[in-house]
């Protein structure tokens, strides 16, 4: 096992290439399920969650090679329809594997899926879509499975209450070799769906209304060979722009749409910190010359506030001035990291579903365990901010979605570095 060390309180300067999309490359791994071919993606990031993804894709049969951020997943054989526990209860995002092995084999089973420990997180619209979609599904002893029914997977008017990643991800991976044509109403409209639906269009899907809550799909016999490129990853870049408007300093941030990121960008420009961007180029600058002052954020589906930032920000703003309010909208354990914060001198109080933040300058460094992805880089961006030293246990957490989060902002100029927690 292994911890994290920061010496706070040293500016970040510098450039840096931001990773692929982790909640791009999961969903696009697990499409390469449906072709009987070989599926190419470039600008994978090295993580934990896609080495478990990739696992899962060998132990179903198919042949999976890696050389840097180039995968070539080759699918032409599936031998095995069940995904095995440990798999599921590890990644909860290996339960769009199910969609995938429905659409091309006609069945799937796996036990009901684990990651992290931030909320409830039913799984009730991956159900409906399977079952709007024509499968049948039975749950025995923690279990799912599920299988196409008398008339095989067929296209259906879907009509998601929530617009729930996941469920639109699974309609869209079912529904791609479907007889007919398969409309998402309520869909998601994250970036991460889009990049998903212009993968499959890659590959010969015909798929359509990417970006608004109504997905379109025919259904087409089959798809062939292709190569995607992934993009960056935007929840690393929101992670290293609060990083820099905690810690202060000037950073450029590489390989990023900043379109992705239009909302949390806006609220980093509130705390004080001047942010300039490029879509064409793909570049987003953020510099602090000040304490950050507060923000009034409410989380929600894209193009809302992301849940998956709300960590880091809340980190920026016990660190800064003045009373924040954040709203947590859509996991209600995202403010477990609350917690290890106010270990640091923050003062945070949960109230239900909404945190108050007084800030305080400096925090100041103490031993941490990171309780989930995001609140594990949320404490690296609190000890940044802080003075003397914080040690982060629990970072196989962070390894899950980050490449190397030390490698990363070392390169802009922190003291930071693994180090095994005996001390060595």
């Amino acid at each position: 096992m292994s911890e994290i060390r920061i010496f706070g309180q040293s500016p970040l300067k510098g450039e840096i290439s931001i990773q692929g999309s982790k909640n791009a490359a999961l969903p696009m791994m697990a499409a390469a399920l449906l072709h009987k071919g070989v599926t190419v993606l470039m600008n994978v990031p090295a993580i934990r969650d896609v080495s478990c993804m990739a696992d899962i894709l060998e132990y179903l049969g198919c042949h999976v090679r890696r050389q840097g951020g180039c995968m070539a997943i080759d699918a032409r054989e599936i031998k095995n329809t069940a995904v095995p526990d440990h798999f599921v209860r590890s990644m909860r995002s290996s339960i769009v594997v199910l969609g995938a092995l429905l659409g091309r084999t006609g069945e799937g089973s796996g036990c009901y899926p684990g990651g992290c420990l931030i909320g409830a997180r039913p799984i009730d619209l991956h159900l409906k879509v399977f079952r709007e979609l024509g499968a049948d599904i039975r749950e025995t002893d923690g279990r799912l499975a599920v299988e196409r029914g008398r008339e095989g997977i067929r296209g259906a008017e879907i009509h998601l209450d929530y617009p729930s990643v996941g469920a639109t991800e699974q309609a869209i991976l079912a529904s791609v070799l479907a007889r007919d044509v398969t409309v998402v109403h309520g869909a998601a409209k994250e970036p991460e769906i889009t990049q998903l639906c212009e993968f499959l269009n890659n590959m010969g899907a015909i798929i359509c209304g990417m970006g608004t809550e109504h997905l379109m799909i025919q259904g087409v016999r089959c798809l062939h060979d292709s190569s995607f490129r992934v993009e960056g990853d935007r929840i690393v870049a929101g992670t290293y722009g609060a990083a820099a408007a905690a810690a202060g300093g000037d950073i450029l941030m590489k390989g990023i749409r900043p379109s992705f990121l239009r909302v949390p960008l806006a609220f980093l420009a509130r705390t004080g910190a001047r942010v300039r961007t490029e879509e064409t180029t793909g570049r987003i600058q953020v510099s602090m010359e000040e304490i950050p002052g507060c923000l009034d954020i409410r989380t929600g589906p894209y193009p809302e506030f992301p849940t998956d930032l709300q960590s880091p920000f809340m980190a920026l703003l016990a660190s800064g001035r003045g009373i924040s309010h954040i709203e947590e909208r859509v996991f209600e354990g995202r403010f477990a990291t609350a917690e290890a914060l106010n270990a640091m001198g923050a003062r945070i109080r949960i109230r239900d579903r909404e945190a108050v933040i007084e800030g305080v300058r400096p925090l100041h460094g103490a031993r941490v365990e990171a309780a989930d992805l995001r609140g594990g880089a949320a404490l690296a961006v609190a000890g940044l901010a802080a003075s003397g030293e914080t040690c982060i246990s629990g970072c196989i957490h962070i390894e899950r979605g980050y490449e190397d989060i030390c490698r990363d902002l070392t390169a802009l100029g922190a003291r930071i570095r693994w180090a095994k927690e005996d001390g060595a």
